[in-house]
């Protein structure tokens, strides 16, 4: 039962700030970090695992820092991004090398399990460099889990994965935090995160936006204000009709499309089609604009 704690942590390179003062714990179980490309996910994860320091604030497990303490290293497993790994070597090699750089007593027996647990056995005799970017990532965790660590850290670790491989991950995750183990992934896929995680923190440039149970962050995340566009036959006198009603907070004529602001999905889905039925209006285009992770990490930011 292990619990990492980030206390007011920044961390930059030169002028350009990575990770603006964030705080957060991560304890026990599945957490997912959520956050566009480029959101600081991948600097919080490598302060995580010891290899970063942060340039202001501290990073503990378990109360003691981890930056710069080797004793960490045996209760950490990371699987980073990059494909950093050696591909002259196969893959039961690679991973039995983290093994005994580990100082496991029976090196050999848990290099077997952990290639099992990922089920690798048939291509672990083949060297890394034959391996599709899936199986790399598969790899990449085998040598991650080979020491049995209490806390285990995943960058995007989905990526290149076919759907076997991720269905398998994901079962893989569930058991490890349902066994009472620290698991931490990052994902800029929203349902990546919502079918694994129960804990969900969320980053945006460099800055923590919210955190909590997966339910109450989709909550606000539905309930903000969306921007729709709308083309129709008659713009103008269907952005008289909208505006009249409290499923939407404003309207705009622009560039040849009517932008709405929407705060009732359910009852703007139900009221476009009857009113412009009833105007007489014909729609031909009814499309969200503002969808992507991004904006709605960066309407979360506003609200704090």
């Amino acid at each position: 039962m292990s619990v990492i704690r980030i206390e007011k942590v920044s961390r930059w390179y030169g002028n350009v700030v990575a990770v603006n003062d964030i705080t957060m714990t991560i304890g026990p179980g599945v957490t997912g970090l959520l956050g566009p490309n480029g959101a600081g996910k991948s600097t919080l994860i490598t302060m995580m695992a010891g290899f970063l320091p942060p340039s202001t604030g501290a990073v503990t497990l378990d109360g003691v820092p981890v930056w710069r303490n080797e004793s960490s290293y045996r209760h950490i497993g990371l699987v980073p991004e990059t494909e950093a790994v050696y591909d002259t070597l196969t893959g039961s090699a690679f991973v039995l090398a983290n093994a005994e750089l580990q100082g496991l007593p029976n090196p050999g027996a848990s290099t077997a399990s952990a290639i099992a647990t990922v089920a690798m056995e048939d291509a672990a005799g083949r060297r890394i460099s034959t391996y599709s970017k899936g199986m790399k990532q598969r790899i990449k965790m085998a040598a991650a889990l080979v020491h049995e660590p209490s806390v285990l850290l995943l960058d995007e670790p989905f990526n290149g994965m076919d759907p076997r491989q991720r269905l398998h991950l994901m079962e893989l995750l569930r058991t490890m935090g349902a066994d009472g183990r620290t698991v931490l992934f990052s994902s800029h896929i929203l349902e990546e995160v919502q079918q694994v995680a129960t804990q969900i923190e969320v980053v945006v440039s460099g800055r923590h936006a919210a955190s909590g149970d997966y339910r109450a962050i989709r909550t606000l995340m539905t309930d903000r204000p969306v921007l729709y566009r709308l083309r129709s036959s008659d713009d103008r006198r269907l952005a008289s009709a909208l505006i009249g009603d409290p499923c939407t907070s404003g309207a705009d004529l622009d560039g040849g499309s009517l932008q709405v602001q929407v705060v009732d999905f359910e009852r703007f889905s139900r009221l476009v089609p009857s009113m412009a039925r009833d105007l007489g209006i014909r729609l031909l285009e009814v499309a969200p604009t503002d969808e992507s992770l991004e904006s709605v990490f960066s309407y979360l930011v506003g609200r704090r």
